[in-house]
């Protein structure tokens, strides 16, 4: 499913005329700028080691909700709080409540979620169950700071935030089949890089 959407953003088709007639080839769209970013976005997250900062906070909900026997608590905690915080529902819906207080967005955002993560709980664990403390705190900031980032979330920062965050759900569904094969939350700061590019 994330390879279908990224691969729907990034193809497109050209029309051109020749001599009356139409002619229509496949053509890419934001290659560069997706590579950029998730290299950028890469670099800075290993510097400040997002993935370990995750771990460590699922380990302490771990101790504090006592499923210390649980082995695989941390993993479906990082694997499931990056599933539902990385999308543009999250910021959009978050803006649209800090501006107009439309919760609309971020209503039918929390329906997805919630069927998402009790999906992932039956197959991989409780630990699922507490994503939903990061997105709380993602959203809430964002709504926060709606009136501030508004001005910098036009179409072409969206549509760069959908492919990389499209990119690193397919990573999340990498480690889902090949567990801590991508260190999926040092990938992060690639979004920021995204909305910069689109700001460029």
């Amino acid at each position: 499913m994330a390879l279908g959407s990224t691969l729907s953003q990034m193809l497109v088709i050209k029309i051109s005329e020749t001599s009356g007639q139409l002619n229509g080839s496949l053509d890419t769209q934001g290659t560069m700028m997706m590579i950029i970013s998730l290299a950028l976005g890469a670099f800075f997250g290993e510097l400040l080691n997002l993935d370990r900062w995750f771990e460590r906070f699922g380990g302490w909900l771990c101790d504090k909700s006592g499923n210390q026997e649980d082995g695989q608590f941390i993993n479906t905690f990082v694997t499931s709080s990056l599933t539902v915080c990385i999308g543009t529902m999250a910021i959009i819906g978050a803006i649209q409540d800090g501006i107009s207080e439309n919760h609309n967005t971020l209503f039918a955002k929390a329906i997805l979620d919630f069927i998402i993560i009790m999906m992932m709980t039956s197959s991989l664990g409780k630990g699922c169950i507490f994503s939903a403390i990061p997105v709380a705190i993602f959203q809430g900031i964002i709504t926060i700071l709606a009136r501030q980032v508004a001005p910098i979330m036009t179409d072409t920062a969206l549509s760069n935030i959908t492919l990389v965050g499209n990119v690193l759900i397919l990573c999340i569904g990498v480690n889902l089949i090949c567990p801590k094969t991508i260190r999926v939350a040092n990938v992060l700061p690639s979004i920021v890089i995204a909305i910069l590019f689109a700001a460029l």
